[in-house]
């Protein structure tokens, strides 16, 4: 084994090369590399591969060079290999990223299991969704989902607004009077569906903001939590659980399939939780759904930002997710306005372009190559624009919208998202 320093970001260039190094018998895959939660990889195979000599040996010898080439994150030789029911391999297929033919890495994680999965396209005839995300706090996507819902209202649209930043309510008491909050909000429907009660507080879910009564449409707001939180903390420490029968994931869709299928919602609008925890990554990949990307021209955004796409270009998945995504300039300045998005559209430009564009394998089956000319209107590192305005840093209720106000600051960012959201005859994408 080497007594060099080997660090984490090491492992999975050197489990390669071992592997690239090694020739594997017929029979012994699937074969998983599995890094476990102290970042110490060990391999997992069915127990049927025991009775072959020839796997047997084979398994040996790799279990011996990960050693030598791990150090402190491999496992001693005798220990490295784990021969398991199949019954048990079937448990961390969903989990696993083809490396090899027949070979898996699998990682496992305490938070950030999200942002491994990006979920497939549904069967058309749903809502259209729309999730606002941000790696950032304090960029407006409250506000944001505000007044998408209030034009979306305008045109006719029937609006369902679902405040997912549980770690931070506010979207309904910014939305909704209180006369007009609802009995539950999200986090009673997690905690009452644990004991089968869900569909017991669905209907008594949203609310409706005033300035939605007077709109071709309607809107609908699902808040964090009803008009009385109650004992609000101790349910958020159980709205995330994993049960025996379904993953959080599989909880929340079945949340917005029953919000959805009780007000019939056109277009559905998330406000996920800012950041890169597994939390906000549920609504960003694991939810069917336009995603905004808001950002401002700071280097700590595109580094945030660039080490997502990183990891989705690294594990496979920048193919199936990045036709969703659109990026936003949020407090776009007041000053210098043109000069400060042609340099945000260059960095937002290089951002994708290093990520997810050109390089990376088109996910339909058209076989085009998906990339874009840094100026092209239309592409997804051409941001949409909010502009910061004085009524907005004032405080601009969202109880009352003024058409003035939300024109200056979102006049542009309306426009674009209309041709996000309908084709050119004016048809829903």
């Amino acid at each position: 084994m080497s007594d060099s320093f080997i660090s984490f970001d090491e492992i999975r260039s050197r489990v390669v090369g071992v592997l690239d190094a090694e020739g594997l018998p017929d029979g012994i895959t699937p074969l998983y590399l599995v890094r476990n939660l102290f970042g110490r990889v060990s391999v997992s195979v069915s127990d049927a591969v025991r009775a072959n000599e020839a796997c047997r040996d084979a398994l040996q010898h790799l279990a011996h060079d990960l050693h030598e080439k791990l150090g402190p994150h491999g496992y001693a030789t005798d220990d490295a290999v784990l021969y398991v029911e199949p019954a048990m391999l079937e448990t961390i297929k969903g989990s696993a990223r083809e490396i090899r033919p027949g070979v898996y890495w699998v990682d496992r994680l305490v938070t950030g299991r999200d942002w491994w999965t990006v979920d497939d396209p549904r069967s058309e005839g749903g809502p259209t969704r729309c999730t606002l995300f941000s790696v950032k706090g304090g960029l407006g996507r409250s506000t944001s989902a505000a007044v998408l819902a209030w034009h979306l209202a305008r045109r006719g649209e029937r609006v369902l607004v679902v405040d997912l930043d549980l770690e931070s309510p506010g979207l309904s008491s910014a939305m909704l009077d209180p006369r007009a909050q609802p009995k539950f909000g999200v986090a009673d429907w997690f905690v009452e569906e644990l004991v089968g009660q869900g569909d017991r507080v669905v209907e008594q879910m949203t609310g409706a903001p005033d300035w939605a009564h007077d709109s071709a449409g309607s809107v609908r707001v699902a808040p964090a939590h009803g008009h009385d939180p109650g004992e609000y903390l101790a349910k958020l420490g159980r709205v995330y659980m994993d049960t025996d029968k379904d993953p959080w994931t599989a909880r929340l869709k079945r949340l917005l399939g029953c919000l959805e299928d009780d007000f019939g919602p056109t277009v559905v609008l998330l406000e996920s939780r800012s950041g890169l925890h597994d939390i906000a990554a549920a609504s960003v990949t694991d939810i069917d759904a336009w995603v905004l990307l808001f950002a401002t021209d700071s280097t700590s955004t595109w580094t945030d930002y660039g080490i997502l796409f990183r990891h989705w270009q690294d594990q496979g998945l920048a193919g199936r997710i990045r036709e969703r995504l659109t990026i936003v300039s949020a407090l776009t300045p007041e000053l210098e306005t043109e000069r400060y998005l042609q340099r945000f559209r260059e960095k937002s430009w290089n951002l994708f372009r290093d990520g997810l564009y050109g390089n990376v394998e088109p996910s339909g089956n058209s076989g085009d190559p998906y990339s874009f000319d840094r100026d092209e209107e239309d592409a997804p590192h051409n941001p949409f624009p909010i502009h910061w305005t004085r009524g907005l840093a004032a405080g601009a209720s969202l109880l009352d919208l003024e058409a003035t106000t939300v024109f200056q600051a979102y006049g542009d960012f309306l426009w674009r998202f209309d041709g996000l959201l309908m084709d050119e005859n004016g048809d829903r994408q």
